[in-house]
């Protein structure tokens, strides 16, 4: 193969033959590879995909199937719920999530047309009840539909865009409704009418001067030549199971143990890297400890092993439990008081490190210095009595003084505690998902979509839950429409 790999292309006069060729060829049969093809196959084009399983999935189909939709009114559940959602305070709340890593023009433009597309979701036969949970719920547990998904609620994003729930939820009993909706997706893929290869793994791409024009893949133990008359379309996930990567960039993530993804090997952003694309904010990923289950340990508050507060504790726990991590130390204790204790969440694998009658004998017990974390508590209850956290800003109704004994600390370990996590940074593109490279040009014939690119879910301390399905699915659909329509 002339030394082609995964970071090195073949160039298309090594090419032997070509073994099969398409308008499109996809790599990568998720939320996003499926949402690609399926609007490929709708502008005209003939559709190839690939999927290194022997099934479809990826990430997208272990996730809770949830997603970030607001903007132009809301959409008819968050209407019936009270919730007039502005255009303009969906796409501030977008771009303050994305943080230092926020991309202005994939912001705006999902501000602009995340309602319609809710409205092609359901075209496209994906249920939802059509119901609001109110209250702090990392996935509804029925199969209720619209939910506090981020920080909306919390400073200082509440003052800066009015806030409103926008985690909409696939109908699905319980956990888990990412399956369902790849299920549905696949089905639309099919009916569509693109072939599907699967146990396919992509090695190289084809390039043919500057244009990429295919992609070799490795099939029953043999290399298949594949042209892409009009683009070939990364739709192949992080790298949160590459450990060379991780270290290499995303170094952190060795705090924790419990990484979420299926083949996530960073193989698609190599691919790019390849022929010149920009990987970008590859540091950032996504974490989070299920410590607000069950709900009143919400109204907790964390300290770290100096006894020191970190955080506004009402704002998404995705969003806490990453500031956990820039903490010195191994652990973090969340505080709660008995009115608010109940049995920690088994999954989460938090214990009780320290009980007492007061302050002062849980901070012996974890063996923190006089006056520290004691110290810590009676300020916060001093000005929580009042209505205020002048420390960090947390609000009502989460805001509440811990002062009915005895008092618990719970043990959040970052080695033995249950943290998830996924990588946010890849390949830099445009809004129609053109991979670009360092110069901001568009590579030809070459597009992503995913979490093998920075999308929306760009910065980890501002991630909300459904930002990354709604990156997969909405620029997943303008990767596919734009190498479907291209020259």
């Amino acid at each position: 193969m002339s030394g082609a790999s995964l970071h090195r292309p073949l160039a298309a006069a090594d090419v032997p033959r070509w073994d099969d060729e398409a308008d499109v060829v996809i790599l990568g049969f998720g939320a996003a590879g499926a949402c690609a093809a399926i609007e490929a196959c709708e502008a005209g084009a003939d559709v190839l995909l690939y999927e290194r399983n022997s099934g479809s999935g990826g990430a997208s189909g272990l996730s809770g199937g949830e997603i970030y939709i607001g903007g132009n009114g809301g959409t008819e559940v968050q209407r019936a719920a009270g919730f007039d959602d502005t255009t303009e305070a969906f796409t501030t709340y977008l771009k303050m999530a994305g943080g230092p890593c926020a991309d202005d023009a994939k912001c705006e433009l999902y501000g602009r047309e995340a309602l319609n597309h809710w409205e092609w979701l359901k075209q496209q036969g994906v249920p939802y009840r059509g119901n609001y949970l109110p209250g702090k719920h990392i996935e509804p547990v029925g199969d209720d539909t619209l939910i506090w998904s981020g920080s909306e609620a919390a400073a200082p994003f509440c003052d800066a865009a009015t806030p409103a729930p926008r985690g909409h939820v696939i109908q699905y009993m319980g956990w888990g409704g990412g399956r369902k909706l790849i299920d549905i997706l696949e089905q639309r893929v099919r009916d569509l009418g693109a072939r599907i290869v699967t146990d396919a793994r992509a090695t190289a791409l084809i390039r043919d001067g500057d244009r990429v024009v295919g992609a070799v893949m490795r099939i029953d133990n043999q290399d298949r030549y594949v042209r892409a008359r009009k683009g070939v379309i990364l739709a192949t996930g992080g790298f949160v199971m590459n450990e060379a990567m991780r270290r290499k960039y995303c170094p952190l993530t060795y705090l924790i143990n419990d990484p979420i993804g299926d083949k996530d090997d960073g193989s698609g952003i190599n691919l790019g890297l390849s022929v010149g694309g920009d990987a970008i904010h590859m540091d950032q990923f996504f974490t989070t400890c299920p410590w607000t289950i069950p709900e009143p340990q919400a109204q907790g508050v964390f300290v770290n092993q100096q006894g020191q507060r970190f955080i506004n504790e009402d704002c998404y726990h995705g969003r806490v439990s990453r500031a956990m991590l820039d903490q010195p130390g191994d652990r973090v204790y969340l505080l709660l008081d008995s009115k608010h204790f109940d049995q920690p969440f088994d999954y989460a694998r938090m214990t009780i490190a320290g009980t007492g009658d007061d302050w002062e004998e849980v901070e012996r017990e974890l063996g923190m210095p006089q006056a520290t974390l004691s110290a810590t508590m009676n300020f916060y209850n001093d000005h929580a009595r009042r209505g205020g956290d002048p420390l960090f800003d947390k609000r009502a109704p989460i805001l509440t003084p811990l002062d009915q004994g005895p008092f618990i600390a719970l043990e959040l370990n970052f080695q033995t505690s249950y943290f998830s996590f996924f990588t946010l940074g890849g390949l830099r593109t445009s809004t129609d998902g053109e991979v670009l490279d360092r110069g901001d040009q568009p590579i030809a014939g070459l597009f992503a979509a995913g979490r093998c690119t920075s999308g929306l879910p760009a910065w980890g301390h501002g991630y909300s839950s459904g930002l990354s399905l709604a990156d997969c699915s909405f620029f997943g659909r303008q990767a596919g429409r734009a190498a479907a329509l291209s020259a």
